[in-house]
């Protein structure tokens, strides 16, 4: 279980971009920016990522028998994942990078669907990981990191209401994960 360590550790600086607008307002704008973007970005992803690595490389026997079925299931569902991400990333800009408090309101291309794209994709792409190395150490990494996906959409949330105006009322019209297939 060597992998918990770096993945919550990893999803705790990960985490830091939650409390861009605490930040800001302690220790400024610009430095509550760096903060938020060294936390997240250069110790927060690659530690978590190190986390599903050593999950990955932890010997287990496997839960079910692969088929190519399921490997094109999970195949597909980090490619559909990794596309909504990158389409994502793309409309966010800069801000996907580093969020501060002069930020504006993205609601073009996929977040006029859902709030959180990128989190969304990351679902898809720990769903695809659990179908394609269904042991148990990838599987508890994939339950904890949707578990930390559902908490952090919450508090960036509680900190874009503070950062963005009219997020509130963005928030009631538009799903947080799941587009609505009707309106």
């Amino acid at each position: 279980m060597a992998f918990l360590f770096p993945l919550l550790l990893g999803f705790a600086f990960n985490s830091a971009s939650a409390f861009t607008a605490a930040y800001s307002r302690r220790w400024g704008e610009r430095r509550g920016q760096g903060l938020s973007l060294v936390l997240r970005d250069v110790l927060g992803i690659p530690v978590w990522a190190l986390g599903y690595i050593l999950a990955a490389r932890t010997p287990s026997p496997a839960l079910f028998t692969s088929s190519w079925a399921s490997q094109a299931l999970g195949w597909l569902l980090i490619l559909a994942g990794a596309a909504v991400i990158v389409v994502g990333l793309r409309s966010l800009g800069w801000r996907a990078v580093s969020p501060s408090l002069s930020d504006s309101l993205v609601e073009s291309g996929l977040y006029a669907r859902v709030r959180h794209p990128l989190y969304s994709g990351m679902l898809l792409e720990l769903a695809g990981l659990a179908v394609l190395l269904p042991t148990p150490p990838m599987l508890v990494a994939c339950a904890l990191g949707a578990g930390w996906v559902l908490i952090q959409a919450r508090l960036e949330e509680l900190d874009l209401l503070q950062r963005l105006p009219g997020y509130a009322d963005y928030m009631r019209r538009v799903p947080r994960f799941v587009p609505r297939l009707f309106h």
